[in-house]
C-alpha cells in the first residue's frame, strides 16, 4: 500500500510536468507503450484505455493541452499497473 502511495504522488507530479511540456503525439506514443507493457504481465488496468480515447478525442478537436495531459495520465496509469502486477508475481501466490 505505501509503495501504491508513493507512486500515486510522484505520479501526480509527473501528470503535471508531462502536461506542460509535453508534445501530444510523444505522449500518446508513451501511453500506448505503457498499456502494452502493463498489458504483458497482465496488469492493464481497464481506465487506461477509456483516458486514451478521451484523449484521442480532444487532440482530434484541437485541444492539445487537454490530450497531453490525459495522455501523460494513461501513461502513468500503464505504469502504475505494471508495477502492481510485477509486486504481485513477486510477492508468490496468495494463501
Amino acid at each position: 500500500m505505501k509503495i501504491l502511495l508513493a507512486s500515486a504522488i510522484t505520479a501526480t507530479l509527473m501528470i503535471s510536468t508531462a502536461a506542460t511540456a509535453g508534445n501530444t503525439s510523444d505522449a500518446m506514443d508513451a501511453a500506448k507503450a505503457a498499456k502494452k507493457k502493463a498489458a504483458s504481465v497482465g496488469g492493464e488496468w481497464r481506465d487506461i484505455g477509456k483516458i486514451l480515447k478521451k484523449a484521442e478525442a480532444a487532440a482530434k478537436d484541437g485541444k492539445k493541452g487537454k490530450a497531453a495531459k490525459l495522455a501523460a495520465k494513461a501513461e502513468q496509469q500503464g505504469k502504475l499497473g505494471y508495477q502492481q502486477a510485477m509486486a504481485e508475481k513477486k510477492a508468490g501466490p496468495r494463501f
